[in-house]
């Protein structure tokens, strides 16, 4: 079956990901309209994949030749697209669920569940080739995770990549966000507890910042199981160009039963377990933007509703909420 889609907002992620993913897969998707808060961009798009370019969302999800709305970017519509897509029955696959603000997320959660429409966030570092390798050691040879570590280094870029973008002031940075995600997926589990740190730069400098949050995992006997802490933020001046650049840690450090891992994305995994030293390296697997749409065809097509993803993204959300009134109150809090 093939899906009409129609494209909203022209993200960054189009040229790396939705570009090409949407031509490999052009048997299951059909480009039929485009909306973009920029006019001229949404008409050469349009003119690519020959389709229409349409002036609003909401008459892109009112249009009958349009089964399912990519998301693709956040501009200044907020929620607005989401609500649009519930309202005509559209299935909906969304880029910019991160940086909804956190005061609209329980009512975003609500109109996608009583739609009843077909819903999926972009969780880009789940489906990257190195992620889904580590999970199936971590099914077959390395065991249970133990603790996890995430880096993220910010560069100046980053820092001011949400204001470039119009991201609302309320809401919570995609990055931490999708840290949270992919430490809850790789651990397997939901979080008991959390504790938060955060740091601004002095005198409100914007070169510096840092947040940290640490994630507890208890078994059912209410035991502390697993760890996993999430390091972000932009911890040098822009100024300092060649120390940014100085010896970045792994991405993600996973210490299980078994052995340990070191992760760098998309497609770079080392791993170590009593054999010695595991070097891989997954460049010919297939492109996220391609297994992201496909998983979005499946479920979109399927008969089963997928739920899971809505409630991942609320679930983060609170995550990082609760990690910021730990840092106002400093000590841990317990998650609900």
């Amino acid at each position: 079956m093939k899906l009409r889609v129609g494209l909203v907002g022209i993200g960054q992620g189009w040229d790396s990901h939705y570009r090409g993913a949407l031509r490999a897969l052009a048997d299951r998707f059909e480009v039929r309209a485009v909306c973009s808060d920029v006019a001229l961009r949404a008409e050469q798009i349009a003119g690519e994949f020959q389709a229409r370019s349409v002036d609003g969302y909401r008459a892109l999800a009112a249009r009958e030749d349009v089964d399912a709305v990519l998301l693709l970017a956040p501009d200044w519509y907020g929620p607005l697209p989401v609500y649009a897509a519930c309202d005509f029955g559209k299935a909906l696959f969304c880029t910019s669920t991160w940086e909804i603000e956190a005061r609209h997320a329980h009512e975003m959660k609500a109109r996608v569940e009583q739609s009843g429409i077909a819903f999926m966030a972009e969780f880009a570092r789940r489906h990257a080739p190195a992620t889904l390798r580590l999970k199936e050691l971590i099914a077959t040879r390395l065991g249970e995770p133990r603790m996890v570590l995430c880096h993220r280094r910010l560069g100046t870029a980053a820092v001011n990549d949400a204001t470039h973008r119009g991201v609302a002031r309320g809401s919570v940075p995609r990055d931490v966000l999708e840290l949270v995600d992919w430490c809850c997926y790789v651990v397997g589990k939901t979080p008991t507890s959390v504790l938060g740190v955060q740091h601004e730069g002095v005198s409100g400098a914007e070169e510096y910042g840092y947040q940290m949050i640490n994630l507890g995992f208890e078994n059912q006997a209410g035991e502390s199981s697993s760890m996993a802490q999430i390091n972000c933020g932009q911890l040098l001046p822009p100024t300092w160009k060649e120390a940014i650049s100085f010896r970045p840690p792994a991405e993600l450090q996973v210490c299980c039963e078994h052995g340990v891992a070191f992760l760098d994305l998309p497609s770079t995994l080392i791993w170590f377990d009593e054999a010695g030293r595991h070097h891989e390296s997954l460049e010919s697997e297939r492109p996220v933007g391609e297994q992201l749409l496909t998983q979005f065809h499946r479920a979109v097509t399927s008969l089963v509703r997928r739920t899971s993803d809505l409630e991942d993204t609320y679930r983060s959300l609170n995550i990082v909420e609760m990690a910021r009134m730990s840092a106002q109150e400093g000590r841990r809090l317990i998650l609900d």
